[in-house]
């Protein structure tokens, strides 16, 4: 099984990116259409963040082409990736800095590191956690796909973490998504697009991290297969040293980015779960409503 897999994926590598698109688009909707649950999560969280519709409709398609873009974002060359607002990280390195880039699950977040590390990876490398697929077939393919120069992997364990500190004190770049929900006692309750979602603290500890800047940063798609744009924004504001407030913040910040492309979101990911080893726990919103 492993050997078919990595053989399609090979051979998926070379095919150009408007076909895969093409392909994942007619897939995110086979997926949209047949899991009721798929489709009440996505469209229920389009709806919490006071978007219309068309949205999740967009979304959909997004969503499929995510998964056909894999093989040859991990094992095929993307000759095709402009750039908004690389001056940011240039002024960053130039003042010595080491470097936070917070994307969230927006547009081809798999493409931020990568290009990152094909631009600037050279004079600073990128550090990010990595947790290998939970499908075995898929595991070997996405540890071979983030061996590249410039680009680093820690795990996502406590020997991770210190890796990813030890990196910002060198001066170095790290990545991190700080959307996804974190395990229980490793993270806050805090507002994402008026609803309290479980919000990971790690971010805020890296960006508290002597002489480091946080920057934000997204993978814009492209239509017709014409390649991405790797898009760097300023974190506005001072990061606050309470750590509900500050994941806060963040997510607000995770906000902004979303609403400049909302179909690209992943819509469809559970962000208002309980953390992994609470499954049970009900907690007040703001509004004061059970969730």
């Amino acid at each position: 099984m492993t050997f078919l897999v990595e053989r399609l994926f090979r051979l998926l590598s070379v095919v150009p990116l408007i076909f895969l698109h093409s392909v994942g688009w007619l897939m995110g909707w086979v997926a949209f259409a047949l899991s009721s649950r798929y489709r009440m999560r996505l469209m229920a969280n389009v709806r919490q963040a006071g978007l219309d519709t068309g949205v999740s409709f967009a979304s959909v398609g997004e969503a499929g082409k995510m998964v056909a873009e894999l093989p040859r974002l991990w094992l095929g060359r993307i000759s095709r990736i402009g750039w908004e607002g690389a001056a940011h990280i240039e002024a960053a390195q130039a003042h010595g800095n080491g470097l936070l880039l917070l994307t969230p699950h927006l547009g081809c977040f798999e493409i931020c590191a990568r290009a990152y590390a094909e631009k600037f990876g050279d004079a600073k490398p990128i550090t990010v956690l990595f947790r290998p697929p939970r499908q075995k077939p898929l595991q070997g393919l996405a540890a071979q796909a983030r061996v590249r120069p410039g680009l680093h992997t820690a795990p996502t364990s406590l020997a991770g973490v210190k890796q990813l500190i030890k990196a910002l004190k060198a001066g170095d770049v790290v990545g991190l998504l700080p959307d996804q929900v974190p395990p229980d006692g490793q993270g806050v309750w805090a507002p994402f697009f008026g609803r309290d979602a479980y919000t990971m603290t790690l971010s805020a500890r890296l960006a508290h991290t002597s002489n480091v800047k946080l920057l934000l940063i997204w993978g814009e798609r492209l239509s017709w297969g014409r390649g991405y744009i790797v898009r760097v924004r300023p974190f506005e504001g001072v990061l606050s040293r309470d750590p509900v407030e500050a994941a806060g913040q963040i997510n607000q910040a995770m906000e902004s980015l979303i609403k400049e492309r909302p179909g690209q979101y992943l819509w469809s990911y559970n962000r208002y779960k309980p953390p992994s080893a609470d499954h049970q726990r009900v907690t007040p919103s703001r509004s004061g409503e059970a969730q």
